[in-house]
């Protein structure tokens, strides 16, 4: 027997899903499990496949202060055994089913995907089960992975990459868990036991945080009967979520000291709630500003006419507990104070004038023309259907999103810049050597 040949098969079908011609609409049913679970399923029977999003809010902002790393590990080990299966059992077990689950941790949410083939749901849903149930935490899994952890760690003491989004973090978010490093620190990831990752799961892994999506080839009633046995034994309620994050931008720029020939900077400022009457005008905003690549102000003032950095970018950051507008770049240390000077002036300029009505036309068509292809797969409608929901989203969003583009106007977008955008506020981290700049506030 080829032992691979289940694996092969499921990746010609996700190519083949990947494949299937662009939708011109999704048709999003809403499954109540007798349970009392919640889910949106797009049905696609052509394709013996199914695509399956659960998503378990709170992440590793759930840490305790002494713990930290604690839900990032355990999500890490979730898969390394359960029930009778150890490790290397487990992962037998998932091959010859040509299934596949991955599990990941942010500081918000643990996500668990799934994949499997129709014909094997039964068996890949009574592992995916056990796994969520009944995690082993073996004492060799769990030092082979912490291992990993805290090499991860080593290496990010060296990546100006990831002190930058630690000075911000740490600067912005105060005291609220969203400063603290998810993935922990040597020091306390270290210190963690088997206990705190079994308090660490039974805080995390419950039913009044979870958000479910599916797409493929599964009716309502058999997603509702899989829900239900899948989920129906979890805890019911899980360790406290945070409160909202108190937010701290004080205009100024920091610089962390770093030997390395290019800085790495990272800006930004308060955002806008994603239920905000103006999310859409401020999104085309950002679309125009930073969002856009070649086609945003950012890119052409700041590469294409000074050939400061190769790329910069800007984003509407919408946490759980907070919203931010963000971005960054990387240049030379000898013109970070010049990137970081020109960026505040595109924000003031942006700001004070708003867009032309050029960059609005450009900004919406290619929003609006980009939206469906993002229904390109299965796996993708499911991470679409889970994102919506946790975003508040109604179902009907995907046939209206386009529609509410399209009627922003150019006096929107102005009003939105004039309010949203605060160059007072605008505040820069710098980790490097950047000439002019001196280290500290």
């Amino acid at each position: 027997m080829i032992r691979f040949a289940p694996a092969l098969a499921l990746s010609a079908l996700i190519g083949l899903a990947a494949a299937v011609p662009v939708r011109a609409a999704v048709d999003i049913e809403q499954v109540e499990t007798p349970g009392g679970l919640s889910a949106w399923l797009v049905q696609e029977p052509t394709i013996p496949f199914v695509a399956l999003e659960i998503v378990f809010r709170g992440g590793t902002s759930l840490d305790a202060p002494e713990k930290l790393g604690a839900v990032n590990l355990m999500t890490a080990l979730i898969e390394e055994g359960s029930g009778d299966l150890d490790a290397s059992a487990f992962a037998a077990a998932r091959d010859d089913l040509a299934a596949s689950f991955r599990f990941s941790a942010s500081d918000d949410a643990i996500s668990v995907s799934a994949r499997f083939l129709t014909d094997t749901t039964d068996a890949a849903m009574d592992l995916l089960r056990g796994a969520l149930t009944e995690p082993r935490f073996d004492p060799d899994a769990i030092e082979r992975v912490r291992a990993q952890v805290i090499s991860g760690l080593r290496s990010d003491a060296e990546d100006p990459n990831a002190l930058v989004g630690r000075a911000f973090a740490e600067a912005v978010y105060g005291d609220h868990p969203y400063a603290r490093p998810g993935d922990g620190t040597v020091e306390t990831v270290s210190a963690l036991t088997r206990d705190d990752l079994l308090d660490a799961f039974g805080g995390a892994i419950a039913r009044d945080r979870v958000t479910i999506a599916a797409a493929g080839d599964i009716s309502p009633q058999e997603l509702s009967a899989l829900l239900d046995d899948l989920l129906g034994d979890l805890p019911g309620t899980g360790a406290p979520l945070p409160g909202p994050a108190t937010l701290s931008f004080t205009g100024g720029t920091t610089v962390i000291d770093f030997p390395t020939p290019q800085s790495v900077i990272s800006f930004g400022q308060p955002g806008i709630p994603r239920d905000d009457d103006d999310f859409f005008a401020a999104f085309l905003l950002n679309q125009i500003l930073g969002g856009g690549g070649f086609g945003s102000r950012l890119t052409e003032e700041v590469r294409v006419k000074r050939g400061l950095t190769y790329g910069i970018y800007s984003y509407l950051a919408n946490k759980d507990h907070a919203d931010l507008y963000v971005g960054g770049a990387s240049t030379a240390n000898a013109r970070a104070a010049e990137t970081i000077e020109v960026v505040r002036a595109e924000w003031a300029r942006m700001a004070k004038d708003g867009p032309t009505e050029a960059e609005l036309d450009a900004a919406r068509k290619f929003l609006i023309g980009g939206y469906p292809l993002r229904f390109d797969s299965n796996a993708s409608i499911a991470n679409i259907l889970v994102g919506m929901q946790l975003d508040g989203l109604r179902p009907d969003y995907i046939e209206t999103r386009n529609d509410r583009l399209a009627a922003v106007t150019r006096d929107d977008v102005r009003r939105v810049a004039a309010d949203l955008l605060d160059p007072e506020a605008l505040t820069f981290f710098v980790v490097g050597q950047p000439e002019g700049l001196a280290p500290g506030n």
